[in-house]
C-alpha cells in the first residue's frame, strides 16, 4: 500500500512540494496593488497584459509562489482579480508557479478560486466576524481544494502578543481540522507580522513575539505552516532601503530558524545575511531581538543609523564620486575574491573582465572552474543551508556562474582533444549536473552551473542526471 506523506503540497502548472527538509518558500509580493506603485498604476490604467510583467519579473528572481492583491477603494476588486488571473493562467513560464490570492474581501477570493488551476493558496480568512462565517469560508475554500492562511484575528482584535497569536491559531486550528475537515498539512498560520523601531516602547518586542509564537505554533502543530508578510517588520524605515533589506534578513535569519516556513517577499531585494554591513547587522539585530533597547535605545541608534545613511553623499559634502569607489572598495581584493564577492552577491557587472583575468592566471581554464568557481559556490552552498541566503538569491549565483562559465567555454572547447579522454571524462564528467533543488520542485530543472556533488548536498538537491558536455539551462 502506498503511504502518501502528510506534506503541503501546490501547484500551478508544476508541483511546489514543501517538505520538512525545504527551504524557507518565496512569496513575490510585488503583484500587489497595495505593495507596489508600478503594478497599482497598470491595473488602474487597465494595462493588465503589461502588469503580467510585474509577475513575470518576481517569477524570474526566484519566487516560488506568486501573491495577487487587487485591495483597492478605486478598483472593482472582483473583476480586477478574475481579469489578471485569467491573463496569468495563460502564461506559462508565470502561471507554472503556484497562486496567493491575496484579499482582505472573501468575495475578491471566491472569484479568484475560480480562475486558477491546480493547488493555490488563499490569503487569508480568520475569525473576527465570528467562528460560523469561518468555517463557511473554511468549506469554499477546502471546496476549491486551497490551502488556507489564517490571519491571528479574533472578535476581539488582532493577536499582538505570543500569548494572543498562539491561543487563536490552537483555536482556529481545533475548528479547522475537527469541524471543517482539513488536512492540518493544507493550513498555514499568519501570527502577525508588525513594526518594530517605530519609537513606540509598547512595539519593541513584536519580532520577539513573532518568532516566539511560531516556535510554539510548529511544537504544537508541526504539520502546520507559517507564513507572513516580512515588508511589515521594516515598515518605520520606509524609503531607506538599505536599512530596510537588512531588517528583513535579520529578522528572516531568526524567524526561519524558529519555525517559519514562507513569507511574502521582494524576491528580488533579498540581501545576504552575511553580507550586510556589521555595523548595521548588530543594530538590526538589538532592534528585531529587543536587546539593549530600555528607554529605546536600539531604536534611536538603529534610527540614527538610517538618517547618517540617508544624508550620506553629496549633501553631506561626500561626493557620488567618492560613494561609488566606497561601493566598489571589493574591487581592490584579489581575483579569487572579487569572484567569490560576485557569486554571493548576484553581481554580473564585472564577472566576464574577472573570469578572463582568473583565465590568464591559472594554467587551464579548468583550473579556474574548479578553484576560485567551486570555492564561491561553495560559499553560497554554506550560506543558503545555514539559512543566510534564499532561494532568489541562489537563482542569481547560478546566472553569474553561467555568464562566467560563458566566457570559459570557448577556451575549454579548445582543449576538448584532451577533455574526452576517457579518464578526464570519467573524472570531470560528475561535475556537471543538472540537479532540481528540492525547495524550487514547482520550477523547471535547473543546472547549477558546475556545481560540485557536495554543494548540490548542501543545497538540499537531488541529482536526476548527469552529462560530459557543459549544459547551461536558464
Amino acid at each position: 500500500m502506498i503511504h502518501i506523506k502528510p506534506y503541503l503540497r501546490l501547484a500551478g502548472l508544476e508541483p511546489l512540494v514543501i517538505r520538512p527538509e525545504t527551504n524557507f518558500v518565496n512569496v513575490g509580493e510585488r503583484t500587489n496593488v497595495t505593495g507596489s506603485k508600478k503594478f497599482a498604476r497598470l491595473i488602474k490604467e487597465n494595462k493588465y497584459e503589461e502588469a503580467l510583467s510585474v509577475a513575470r519579473q518576481q517569477v524570474e528572481s526566484g519566487a516560488q509562489v506568486i501573491d495577487v492583491n487587487m485591495d483597492d477603494a478605486l478598483l472593482e476588486g472582483v473583476k480586477a482579480m478574475t481579469t489578471y488571473l485569467n491573463l496569468l493562467q495563460s502564461e506559462p513560464d508565470i502561471a507554472r508557479i503556484p497562486v496567493m490570492i491575496d484579499s482582505s474581501k472573501f468575495e475578491i477570493i471566491e472569484a479568484g478560486l475560480k480562475c486558477v488551476q491546480g493547488k493555490c493558496i488563499v490569503n487569508s480568512i480568520s475569525m473576527k466576524e465570528g467562528e460560523a462565517k469561518f468555517i463557511e469560508q473554511a468549506h469554499i475554500c477546502k471546496a476549491y481544494g486551497a490551502a488556507v492562511i489564517i490571519m491571528a484575528f479574533d472578535e476581539v482584535g488582532q493577536a499582538d502578543t505570543k500569548d494572543r497569536k498562539v491561543e487563536i491559531c490552537e483555536r482556529a486550528y481545533k475548528i479547522l481540522v475537527e469541524q471543517v475537515g482539513f488536512e492540518p498539512q493544507d493550513i498555514i498560520f499568519d501570527p502577525n507580522i508588525f513594526a518594530v523601531a517605530t519609537g513606540i516602547e509598547e512595539h519593541n518586542n513584536y519580532a520577539v513575539d513573532f518568532i516566539e509564537a511560531t516556535r510554539i505554533i510548529k511544537q504544537k502543530m508541526p504539520l502546520a505552516k507559517v507564513s507572513g508578510g516580512v515588508s511589515n517588520v521594516s515598515f518605520s524605515f520606509r524609503g531607506n532601503e538599505a536599512v530596510r533589506e537588512a531588517i528583513h534578513a535579520v529578522f528572516l535569519y531568526h524567524a526561519i530558524k524558529a519555525g517559519m516556513d514562507m513569507g511574502i517577499v521582494n524576491a528580488g531585494q533579498l540581501v545576504v545575511y552575511d553580507e550586510i554591513d556589521p555595523v548595521l547587522r548588530n543594530l538590526c539585530e538589538d532592534v528585531i531581538l529587543n536587546k539593549n533597547n530600555d528607554n529605546n535605545q536600539a531604536t534611536e541608534a538603529l534610527i540614527q543609523y538610517a538618517d547618517n545613511l540617508k544624508a550620506s553623499g553629496e549633501n553631506a559634502g561626500q561626493s557620488s564620486e567618492e560613494a561609488n569607489k566606497l561601493k566598489l572598495a571589493w574591487r581592490n581584493e584579489t581575483v579569487e575574491k572579487r569572484l567569490a564577492h560576485s557569486l554571493i552577491n548576484g553581481i554580473t557587472d564585472f564577472i566576464e573582465e574577472d573570469t578572463e583575468e582568473a583565465r590568464q592566471k591559472y594554467s587551464a581554464p579548468l583550473e579556474v572552474i574548479e578553484g576560485p568557481l567551486m570555492a564561491g559556490m561553495n560559499q553560497v552552498g554554506d550560506l543558503f543551508g545555514a539559512g543566510k541566503m534564499f532561494l532568489p538569491q541562489v537563482v542569481k549565483s547560478a546566472r553569474v556562474m553561467k555568464k562566467s562559465v560563458a566566457v570559459l567555454t570557448p577556451y575549454i572547447e579548445a582543449e576538448k582533444e584532451i577533455l574526452l579522454t576517457p579518464p578526464l571524462m570519467r573524472q570531470w564528467g560528475s561535475v556537471f549536473l543538472i540537479v532540481r533543488v528540492a525547495s524550487m520542485k514547482s520550477m523547471a530543472y535547473w543546472l547549477c552551473s558546475l556545481m560540485p556533488v557536495a554543494t548540490a548536498k548542501i543545497l538540499g538537491s537531488k541529482i536526476i542526471s548527469w552529462g560530459g558536455k557543459i549544459q547551461l539551462l536558464g
